[in-house]
């Protein structure tokens, strides 16, 4: 079983910094692309960041420039820095991976249970 946790979620005033962790752990034999989404009270799930295996990263236009996404591969963890964060950006993030438990078995999607931020304006 493969699982994935988040952490580092909050309450910050508008312009402060936030930075998200998501562990991966259980059987993994390697992690391909690894993101973050997240889903505002009665809005759907969106896109945030997403970054490779091989480090290459992508970004929602909304949080260009202010967020950056990360990953260490020794921890199989995921990061998302996010600076001069807004009300806006308030909502629950999650985080996705994709894994392959061993290195005949199929790459599969996981998703963290989320972290709440908190942007008060």
């Amino acid at each position: 079983q493969v699982q994935l946790v988040e952490s580092g979620g909050g309450l910050v005033q508008a312009g402060g910094s936030l930075r998200l962790s998501c562990a991966a752990s259980g059987s993994i034999f390697s992690i391909n692309a690894m993101g973050w989404y997240r889903q505002a009270p009665g809005k759907q799930r969106e896109f945030v960041a997403v970054i490779s295996s091989g480090d290459s990263t992508n970004y929602a236009d909304s949080v260009k420039g202010r967020f950056t996404i990360s990953r260490d591969n020794a921890k199989n963890t995921s990061y998302l820095q996010m600076n001069s964060l807004k009300p806006e950006d308030t909502a629950v993030y999650y985080c996705n991976a994709f894994i392959r438990s061993s290195w005949y078995g199929v790459l599969r999607d996981y998703w963290g249970q989320g972290t709440r931020v908190t942007v008060s304006s």
